[in-house]
């Protein structure tokens, strides 16, 4: 008994042959005039607004998208996706409750991370108000005067005008804060514990922060949403 060939979706040819299966194993075809790949009967899932939330929550954990997809029940191909997209769509500037004018204090530091190699570096430069524990300031780039530059301006104005800051001894830092209000310090000092210390959570919540990790970022878009991502939603708990 023979089986129907199956038509391509695409050309409408009959010269089809079979190639392989995707990833749930369903057998798959492939079109010889135009090369199109697809399946007989194929079902679109529908992904839920609660796997979606799930997924939202899961991005914020030290877990591999790889397994988010399997926790969720998604295809990595879809789920790749949906990061990407929702990743795009981060807004890439400080949100943090509003501050009276006066006396502010900051916490700065930088911490390495990198993209796609370990020779790809990419510096993660941060400032935290003492007080509030918020992140006040992030910038994303390389660890020179233009990153402390970057990471100055990403300041709210208040924090410009009346902050004293307090960090490591890196000599960017000298070059682009106001000497009257840059306090460089040890570790031994105690001044920049909260800013340090935040810098772990970071590498205990972002799974492609982890020093020595399979889950490390392919893409420099991916890794900036990422760590903005979690800023927001730490800021957010912050405030709350």
């Amino acid at each position: 008994m023979s089986t129907k060939t199956p038509t391509c979706p695409s050309c409408g040819s009959q010269h089809t042959v079979k190639n392989g299966s995707i990833h749930n194993q369903k057998p798959k075809d492939q079109c010889q005039n135009c090369k199109r790949q697809f399946i007989k009967k194929p079902t679109n899932k529908v992904i839920s607004k609660d796997t979606i939330e799930l997924i939202d929550r899961l991005l914020l954990e030290k877990i591999p998208l790889a397994a988010i997809a399997r926790a969720a029940l998604v295809s990595k191909t879809w789920l790749q996706k949906y990061v990407n997209n929702k990743y795009t769509q981060i807004p890439q500037e400080i949100k943090v409750s509003e501050k009276p004018k006066g006396k502010l204090t900051i916490e700065c530091d930088e911490a390495w991370s990198f993209v796609a190699s370990k020779n790809h570096k990419k510096w993660i430069w941060l400032a935290l108000d003492k007080k509030t524990r918020e992140i006040v300031g992030v910038y994303i780039g390389d660890r020179s005067e233009d990153g402390a530059r970057g990471l100055w301006n990403s300041l709210p104005p208040v924090y410009r005008q009346c902050a004293v800051c307090y960090t490591d001894f890196w000599a960017a830092y000298a070059q682009v804060i106001p000497n009257k209000r840059h306090r460089a310090v040890g570790k031994e000092s105690g001044k920049t514990n909260h800013i340090e210390r935040f810098n772990n959570t970071m590498r205990q919540r972002i799974s492609r922060l982890v020093r020595k990790t399979l889950s490390f970022s392919k893409k420099l878009d991916n890794h900036i949403g990422a760590i903005w991502y979690f800023i927001h939603h730490y800021n957010s708990c912050c405030s709350a």
